[in-house]
């Protein structure tokens, strides 16, 4: 048993709202109260003295990519302010490559360069023993060599895959540039990291994320990743929460297995079936209902429209899992909308899962058409988006969006209208620290207090209790596990953290340095600075 006293505990529960003691006993909340009370009803030695530190939930980042993040620690950082310097950070790692193998690097992103997209004859120049891949800021494009497009097979005659585009020069020649689908092309010539390669790159990454105070994450990596997670699992080594989406590759084996949504324990559970229905804001294939501004012959790409979106989706709903479909652009967010329509007729139609819908969501909701926002609510759709999107993008939306970026990263409107908003991070597209993805919610402002005092429309901010909500209790509603995790309450799992800080009372300014001091697991230190 664990007693806490003498802290500033929020609980984000409506009744209680505060507390200052708390007491844990088999990974468990037995009681939340005063100090009085607590001390007074559990005897116990281990007893810990907050100092007035705050006690919250543990944060979820409602959208990751964790094999992704976890290997692409050992990649290159391409997130520069120049073409040359991502060029320079290239050659670095070249020389210390070995001929034949990849040099992998991802993080760039063109609309922060002056001479816009790399050419692969760059890095030839620099690399000319190596294949290079760098991926995109966004995942959604990247950027080769000639080497790495000669092991891949592609060639002047190669087709454009469905879904993608191989960049040309005007011989037909590729430049190096791969957009969408054409990126899986290249990526079945890259050497696979095997299973225990993948579980040890996520046992390294794990901790990185507890000392964000993270204690759960909804992930969106492939099979590959939820069998690295049951490795650590059953060496119980996990002590970490993970809700486990499946792709659509993944579906047929997900339902002749009899699983759905929930399968699983408390650790590791199957999520949603996610799928895509367009691209990106920076290579312009969010799929938009009106062309671009900076591309006025582009209204990027649709992967999946309405129809699509119920005929795969029907799959799912009778299965008893619930969808997570990507889309950015207005077209994309309106399209799935009127799929999920339909989905929701056949559901009430099937009357199969009583009052309670399945959690359907959209991942990102970058820019919404404002007749779209009453709908989220009606349907009963989850709108998953990443705070930090806005202040990374916010330059590069008014470029491409225009006027249309009023409803860009749209958290007060689609609040205003009842949407249940769950807040992630899309790492590693952005730091998975939820700390700053807070402080983007509450400002709109990036670190070094661009655009304005007043943040980048600012009337779309959220107050800190609202963005909170979106890393603790609207993640867990999402997972099917706000019974028992999200909030501080008696029955619930003891995921929490302490932090030596109150982010209900301090300046904005210091989220962009805030951490925790310690972060506990179903009752566990996972991580401590306390004395």
């Amino acid at each position: 048993m664990l007693v806490i006293y003498n802290a500033h505990l929020y609980t984000h529960e409506l009744y209680q709202p505060v507390a200052t003691a708390i007491a844990i006993d088999h990974g468990r909340i037995l009681a939340v109260g005063n100090d009085d009370q607590i001390l007074a009803s559990f005897s116990t030695a281990n007893i810990i003295n907050a100092d007035g530190r705050t006690v919250m939930p543990g944060l979820i980042d409602a959208h990751i990519h964790l094999e992704d993040f976890a290997l692409g620690l050992r990649k290159i950082d391409c997130e520069t302010d120049s073409l040359d310097e991502c060029l320079q950070r290239v050659a670095l790692r070249v020389i210390t490559t070995p001929p034949g193998e990849w040099v992998l690097g991802h993080g760039w992103n063109q609309n922060n360069w002056d001479e816009g997209y790399g050419t692969a004859s760059m890095l030839d120049e620099i690399a000319p023993n190596n294949p290079v891949y760098l991926t995109h800021k966004s995942l959604h494009c990247a950027w080769a060599n000639s080497t790495a497009l000669h092991l891949a097979g592609i060639t002047p005659d190669t087709s454009d895959p469905v879904g993608g585009r191989i960049s040309r020069l005007p011989d037909r020649q590729p430049d190096g540039i791969l957009f969408e689908s054409a990126m899986g092309v290249l990526e079945q010539a890259l050497p696979e990291p095997n299973l225990e390669q993948v579980t040890e790159a996520l046992r390294a990454a794990i901790p990185l994320l507890w000392k964000m105070g993270l204690t759960s994450v909804h992930d969106f990596d492939g099979m590959r990743c939820y069998s690295a997670l049951q490795v650590l699992h059953q060496r119980h080594e996990l002590n970490f929460r993970v809700h486990k989406a499946i792709h659509l590759e993944d579906l047929p084996g997900t339902v002749a297995a009899g699983l759905h949504s929930g399968s699983g324990d408390d650790f590791l559970q199957l999520g949603p079936l996610k799928m895509f229905s367009d691209g990106a804001l920076g290579p312009h294939t969010a799929a938009m209902l009106a062309p671009y501004e900076d591309e006025p012959g582009s209204g990027g790409m649709l992967m999946l429209d309405a129809a699509a979106v119920f005929e795969h989706g029907r799959i799912a709903v009778e299965n008893g899992i619930h969808l997570a479909i990507h889309a950015i652009g207005d077209r994309a967010n309106r399209e799935v909308l009127n799929g999920l329509a339909k989905l929701r007729d056949l559901e009430a139609s099937r009357n199969a899962y009583g009052q309670s819908r399945l959690r359907h969501r959209i991942e990102h909701v970058q820019v919404v058409h404002p007749d779209e926002l009453s709908r989220f609510n009606g349907l009963e759709v989850i709108a998953s988006m990443q705070p930090i999107h806005a202040t990374s993008d916010m330059h590069m939306a008014d470029l491409c969006w225009g006027k249309r970026s009023a409803y860009a990263y749209a958290w007060r409107s689609l609040a205003a209208n009842q949407a249940k908003l769950i807040f992630g991070s899309d790492a590693p597209v952005e730091t998975p620290n939820p700390f700053l993805g807070l402080y983007a919610a509450v400002t709109r402002r990036r670190a070094d207090g661009t655009p304005s005092p007043e943040g980048w429309y600012p009337d779309q901010r959220l107050s800190i209790t609202e963005a909170l909500q979106a890393y603790t209790t609207g993640p867990a509603y999402a997972a099917g596990m706000e019974d028992r995790l999200g909030k501080l309450l008696p029955g619930y799992l003891a995921d929490l953290i302490i932090i030596n800080d109150n982010p209900y009372t301090c300046s904005p300014e210091e989220f962009l340095l805030m951490h925790p001091s310690a972060v506990m697991v179903s009752g566990e230190w996972v991580f401590s600075e306390l004395d």
